[in-house]
C-alpha cells in the first residue's frame, strides 16, 4: 500500500503520509502547518505513553511492573505506522508493540543521554482519519493489557494566516504572543474539550476522552493546539507516573475532531 493517502469529501481533502496528517484543506483552504516552513519540522504526532521531558528524571519512568526507560513524550513516535485499510473518506494505522522490546531513540546522542527505550506492557495503538460532513475526525484506539498506565497527547500543528490570530474557549482566549511567552512548557488550557482557532479562516477543535489542552509554539506562523489527558508540568519530572490513566478493559479511545467554521 502507498505510503501517502489523500481523502476527500465534499470540498474538504485529508492528506497523510506514514501516518502524518501533512494538509487539511477545505475550499482550498489549509488548515495545517506545512513542513519546511519555520516552526516545527512536523504536522502532527501523538505523545505516548507519557507526555513531557524526563531529563530530570534520568530519563525514568515508574509504572507499576517496573521502571521504564522513556524520553520526552514517549516511544511510540519512535515507531512506524502501519496502514491497515482505506478508502476515499478514511484511513486506518496503527502501530504494535511487545512489552521491553528495545526502541532506538532518534534524540541519542545530541539531545539525550539514552540510546535505547522501553516500555513493559504489550499495546496496539491505532489511528484512524475520517472525513465526515462536520470535519476531520481523529481517532485513537489503545488496546493492551488490562492494568497498563499510560498518557495520551495529540500534537497537530495548524498553519497561522494572519498576524492576529487568537485561540478561545467558552470562558477564556489566547493571543498566539502569550504562547509565544510561556514558550518550551507549553501554556495550559485546562478541563475544557472544545477550543477554537480564529484565524482568516477558523477552526474548532472538539475532543472526547481527554481532560485538558497544550497550546505550543516558538514562531508566529503556526501554532499547536494539544488534546492532552495530563499536563506534565504539574508534577516533578520524578513524580510523572501520578498523571497515568490505567486501560480498564483492555480497550480505550479517544476522539479529536477538527470542525471548519
Amino acid at each position: 500500500m502507498s505510503n501517502k493517502i489523500t481523502l476527500k469529501s465534499a470540498g474538504q481533502s485529508v492528506r497523510i503520509e506514514e501516518g502524518e496528517l501533512v494538509g487539511f484543506q477545505v475550499s482550498g483552504h489549509e488548515f495545517m502547518h506545512q513542513k519546511g516552513n519555520p516552526g516545527w519540522r512536523n504536522v502532527d504526532t501523538e505523545m505516548f505513553p507519557i507526555i513531557g521531558p524526563t531529563a530530570e528524571a534520568d530519563f525514568r519512568v515508574h509504572t507499576p511492573k517496573s521502571t521504564a526507560v522513556q524520553d520526552q513524550h514517549g516511544l511510540l513516535r519512535e515507531m512506524t505506522y502501519t496502514l491497515l485499510e482505506h478508502n476515499i473518506t478514511q484511513a486506518v494505522y496503527h502501530k504494535t508493540y511487545r512489552a521491553n522490546t528495545q526502541v532506538v531513540n532518534s534524540k541519542y546522542p545530541k539531545k539525550s543521554t539514552e540510546e535505547i527505550l522501553s516500555w513493559p506492557y504489550d499495546f496496539e495503538f491505532k489511528k484512524s482519519f475520517e472525513l465526515t460532513e462536520n470535519g476531520l475526525e481523529i481517532v485513537f484506539t489503545i488496546s493492551g493489557e488490562e492494568g497498563m498506565p499510560f498518557m495520551l497527547g495529540y500534537h497537530p500543528a495548524f498553519m497561522l494566516h494572519t498576524q492576529t490570530a487568537l485561540i478561545t474557549t467558552e470562558n477564556n482566549e489566547y493571543s498566539i504572543e502569550e504562547v509565544l511567552q510561556v514558550g518550551s512548557r507549553a501554556l495550559h488550557v485546562p478541563n475544557v474539550n472544545s477550543i477554537t482557532l480564529h484565524d482568516d479562516r477558523s477552526l474548532q477543535v472538539l475532543t472526547e476522552g481527554f481532560s485538558h489542552f497544550m497550546l505550543w509554539t516558538e514562531v508566529p506562523n503556526m501554532v499547536c493546539i494539544e488534546p492532552i489527558t495530563f499536563y506534565p508540568y504539574a508534577v516533578a519530572q520524578q513524580n510523572l507516573d501520578e498523571g497515568f490513566m490505567v486501560l480498564n478493559q483492555d480497550m480505550a479511545q479517544f476522539k479529536v475532531l477538527l470542525k471548519p467554521l
